[in-house]
């Protein structure tokens, strides 16, 4: 197993607990991937920096397959906020009547469509999930995909009278790093606010790197062997029946002799947005103006759909907007113990871009939450390099392992009923850039694990026994 994001170490834990020996090798010096966590700003104060919110790993059937781990997930009073201009924030709340209650005469609408997701349930999460199996929720699946297939944009405007009912969906959507003009936006923005209601959106008590800990510990007990510091150039270092890459097209195709063919569809592949990221450590929680928003987990910052929208166009279109769309974290609302007030943030670049975009990022907070610059101690950015140095899989700075377009939701990284297994036997992908994409929810490694297991079943690929690297577990 190569590499330990959220894929790696469920596509390790996963052959490990069929029986197999696993070696898991990781570039960093640290496991984890997006689920690390370090003292980025001052002494004691705990940052992530990937993955926060972890609602797609409670969602996800990788990880509650798993069972029980000793994780504390820990939940902010409120999931997601969305504060505008001149009225109230819109509030999601756990519940979603209490939600409704809070978009007016928007309400109805919102129970019919991200309700609806959210009690269709873990089975049609698990369709979602797994976009090449047969669903397990093919009439919920089909209600989804009539609303899904939308973009954010026309869905927005049709299923929704006010500002704040359709702010709030693009709010959602703009996760997608796409334009809410593209088909499939609202699909993502519907899932994404129906897992508020299913699950939360909690955090890892004490940082998303216990989370990544525990799965090294779940691996090790089930006979892995780990090895951190040492980075894979060549899969001729590796002499084993089965090789999993949670590594991105490009990487694979640096480290492999592939057949020109699938060399040239990975090379086809394209990457997304990148982002630049922000961490605050503040003297005390961010002043919004409206209080109610100092309670939300995480914190969609923008306006309204029109302004998101453009935003999020300007990006893709290669510009950087002047008023980003801004996804915002706020860890004490749900976790004390991080050493203090910490904040995330990041808005959408274009790919590689290398501008500093903190005072357009500070601009879009201090809009809501008028002397916030007055809060700050200290900063660390990451431009989109800097996110690529910490994690070679963010090509660019595209947190999503490739762009999440339609063209790409099936075609990742490659037309194929198993896009999973590549030409070189026993060698398959399981990072984002395969079904079903970018997320802290480990299917990836799961869908691969499960099809390398049935080639070792099938007689596909022969078992051996030989190891290259003296392995501590």
């Amino acid at each position: 197993m190569v590499g330990s994001g959220p894929n790696g170490l469920i596509g390790a834990v996963t052959l490990a607990s069929a029986g197999l020996r696993v070696l898991l090798v990781e570039a960093a010096g640290t496991f984890g991937g997006g689920l690390r966590s370090a003292e980025l700003t001052l002494p004691g104060r705990v940052h992530d920096l990937g993955a926060t919110v972890m609602a797609m790993a409670l969602a996800s059937p990788a990880f509650r397959r798993l069972g029980p781990l000793p994780v504390e997930f820990t939940h902010p009073p409120v999931p997601a906020a969305h504060p505008l201009d001149d009225r109230p924030a819109v509030l999601v709340h756990r519940d979603a009547e209490r939600t409704a209650q809070g978009l007016g005469r928007d309400g109805r609408a919102w129970l019919a469509s991200v309700g609806a997701t959210a009690r269709a349930g873990f089975p049609l999460v698990e369709t979602l999930l797994s976009p090449l199996s047969p669903p397990r929720a093919p009439l919920a699946a089909a209600r989804f995909g009539a609303l899904g297939a939308l973009p954010a944009t026309v869905l927005g405007r049709t299923l929704f009278r006010t500002v704040e009912g359709r702010a709030v969906l693009a709010g959602m959507a703009a996760h997608s790093v796409l334009d809410l003009r593209s088909p499939i936006t609202a699909g993502y923005g519907l899932l994404l606010a129906a897992t508020a209601h299913l699950v939360g959106w909690p955090l890892v008590r004490g940082g998303s790197q216990v989370l990544a800990d525990a799965l090294v510990e779940r691996l090790r007990a089930a006979g892995g062997a780990t090895v951190s510091g040492h980075r894979v150039r060549d899969l001729r270092e590796l002499d084993a029946p089965v090789v999993l890459l949670d590594v991105t097209p490009r990487q694979l195709r640096s480290m492999a002799d592939l057949p020109r063919g699938y060399r040239d569809r990975l090379g086809r592949y394209r990457y997304g947005p990148g982002v630049f990221k922000l961490d605050w450590a503040l003297d005390g929680p961010v002043p919004w103006r409206d209080p109610a928003v100092a309670g939300a987990g995480t914190v969609h910052l923008g306006g309204t759909l029109e302004e998101i929208a453009l935003a999020e166009a300007e990006t893709v279109a290669g510009r950087h907007s002047p008023r980003p769309y801004v996804l915002l974290v706020q860890p004490y609302a749900a976790d004390a113990g991080r050493g203090g007030h910490t904040l995330w943030g990041y808005c959408h670049v274009p790919n590689g871009s290398e501008v500093d975009m903190t005072g357009a990022i500070e601009a879009q907070i201090e809009r809501y939450a008028p002397g916030f610059r007055d809060r700050v101690l200290a900063r660390h950015t990451m431009t989109t390099s800097a996110l690529e140095r910490f994690d070679p899989n963010l090509v660019g700075g595209d947190i999503g392992g490739g762009a999440a377009s339609l063209g790409q939701f099936f075609r990742r990284p490659v037309w194929s009923a198993t896009p999973w297994r590549t030409p070189l036997p026993g060698v398959y992908l399981c990072s984002a850039a395969t079904p079903p994409g970018g997320g802290a929810h480990g299917m990836g490694g799961l869908h691969a694990a499960r099809l390398a297991l049935s080639d070792l079943r099938s007689g596909r690929v022969r078992p051996n026994s030989r190891r290259q690297f003296s392995a501590t577990a």
